[in-house]
């Protein structure tokens, strides 16, 4: 068949062990699509769609993707080593069991995804919205949360030692619960997380 558009998008179809090495990807819509084993190392994707699509053992290594979409996704034992995300578009997506390392975001909308227990050390996300976000005891350590909407997010037990989260928005972080040693923020972050800790801070 012909490449997908997004008027007419591919739906349903099953993609098992193809090659989509270094492949560019764009202006493609995939509805409800399976890709199994699907190498995408070193792909690029722009413009592109992914809706209600399940991805499984699929390598997305060192693999680029700008001002796409992949919303309502699942990703299950994919690697995204050395991955790039641009303006992209993941709400809704869930993780279970990928290599996410290392991975760097800019921009785009993470709202709803779904990283609990994921391992996000080193990570970089830069001006990103994740509000809602389930990170439930991921570790984030050393990671980069540089400006992200991290309102309404999951953040119990979650691992953010050394990271600089600063410009981001910790509203929903309770310190109590989460590991923060060494984490960087602003005096304005050091304000929201003293106030709640029940503390009142007077010159």
């Amino acid at each position: 068949m012909s490449d997908p558009t997004q008027d007419q998008p591919a739906e349903e179809q099953r993609f098992v062990r193809d090659d989509w090495y270094g492949e560019e990807i764009t202006g493609r819509h995939y509805v409800r699509c399976e890709f199994r084993e699907v190498d995408f190392s070193e792909a690029q994707t722009r413009n592109s769609v992914f809706t209600d699509c399940v991805f499984g053992n699929v390598r997305f290594n060192a693999s680029r993707h700008a001002d796409s979409a992949f919303t309502g996704c699942a990703f299950k034992r994919c690697n995204f080593f050395d991955a790039e995300f641009t303006g992209c578009k993941l709400v809704g997506a869930t993780f279970s069991e990928c290599e996410l390392r290392p991975l760097r975001v800019t921009g785009g909308d993470w709202s709803f995804a779904g990283l609990a227990g994921a391992d996000l050390r080193s990570v970089a996300f830069h001006g990103v919205r994740m509000r809602e976000a389930d990170l439930t005891g991921a570790n984030c350590a050393d990671a980069v949360f540089a400006d992200v909407d991290l309102s309404a997010a999951a953040l119990h037990a979650v691992k953010l030692s050394r990271a600089d989260l600063r410009g981001s928005d910790l509203s929903a972080l309770d310190p109590v619960n989460a590991e923060l040693a060494g984490a960087i923020v602003s005096p304005e972050q050091a304000a929201v997380l003293v106030t709640s800790l029940g503390l009142r801070v007077r010159a």
